[in-house]
């Protein structure tokens, strides 16, 4: 029952029988095979089946919510056993946003010299990507924005807030100024993260706030990208003080408070609400308790 349910788990993570098939390690014809058992046992269709996979019927919405809690308790009471055995061991799998990749390596700098054992690999997601990885166990954590879009079924740890700037060269209209608003930033040429990002929409709302519609002259999903445009000098861009502190950007390159409004935003560790939780997410939650008073004066 569990292989099936992790079959189901693929499918809704893949929406596709082949690439699901291929990332389970079995043939299409036998993933098929196991969900329509999976079905005959429920005695309800799962699946709304055309030429290709087109979605789940609301039991299979059902069915696919009971089968994530199933079998990431059954892997957190094996997680617990073999740490029973030999101690905290295993892969602790970090799903982060881009902005706050800056201060990701504090949290696993101390998660490893707590836990010397355990191997830690960090990816960059969007939002909505980490929150859709958590609940298919595609990760065990993520770090993200706590107090602007839904989370859902969520267990969170606050770090620390996030305070706009506007990283400008010092020769910008506005580069020797202590501080902007968000109606003059909208009037540089302005290179920002794409909508797909969480960080460009909570932007977008603060130009919204202040009565102006900002259009960046360039968009991309990558920090790299925004960098070196911006190391050029003819573009502006808005990030958090301490992604841009992480940048090592040139002395021509200035850092400077976005007000009317001031915004910030508060990001932190959020984890599946599980209890108990499996032993590696247990040890995160309690390291990134007590790193986050810290964090939050760095912040």
């Amino acid at each position: 029952m569990q292989e099936k349910l992790e079959f189901l788990i693929a499918l809704a993570t893949e929406k596709h029988f082949g690439r699901a098939a291929q990332v389970c390690g079995v043939s299409q014809p036998n993933l098929s095979a196991a969900i329509k058992q999976l079905e005959s046992t429920m005695g309800v269709p799962l699946v709304d089946r055309g030429a290709r996979f087109i979605g789940f019927t609301p039991e299979g919405e059902r069915v696919l919510e009971w089968a994530r809690r199933i079998v990431g308790d059954y892997k957190a009471m094996r997680a617990d056993v073999e740490t029973m055995k030999q101690g905290l061991t295993g892969t602790l799998r970090l799903v982060v946003v881009p902005t706050a990749l800056p201060m990701v390596q504090r949290l696993t700098a101390t998660v490893w010299s707590m836990h010397p054992g355990i191997k830690i690999t960090i990816a960059s997601h969007s939002s909505t990507e980490i929150l859709s990885k958590l609940e298919n166990l595609e990760a065990e954590a993520g770090i993200t924005y706590l107090d602007n879009e839904p989370l859902g079924n969520v267990d969170e740890v606050p770090l620390y807030h996030e305070r706009y700037h506007l990283i400008t060269s010092a020769d910008s209209p506005f580069g020797t100024r202590d501080s902007v608003t968000w109606e003059e930033a909208a009037t540089l040429p302005l290179c920002l993260l794409n909508t797909t990002m969480q960080n460009r929409r909570i932007i977008d709302r603060a130009f919204a706030e202040a009565g102006v519609h900002a259009e960046p002259m360039l968009e991309s999903n990558s920090i790299v990208v925004l960098t070196n445009h911006l190391c050029t000098g003819m573009w502006s861009t808005i990030m958090p003080r301490i992604m841009a502190d992480s940048l090592l950007l040139p002395p021509s390159i200035r850092a400077i408070p976005i007000v009317a409004p001031e915004l910030s935003t508060l990001i932190g560790l959020v984890v599946c609400r599980r209890d108990p939780q499996p032993p590696l997410t247990a040890a995160l939650i309690a390291d990134a308790r007590r790193l986050a008073p810290d964090l939050a004066n760095a912040a």
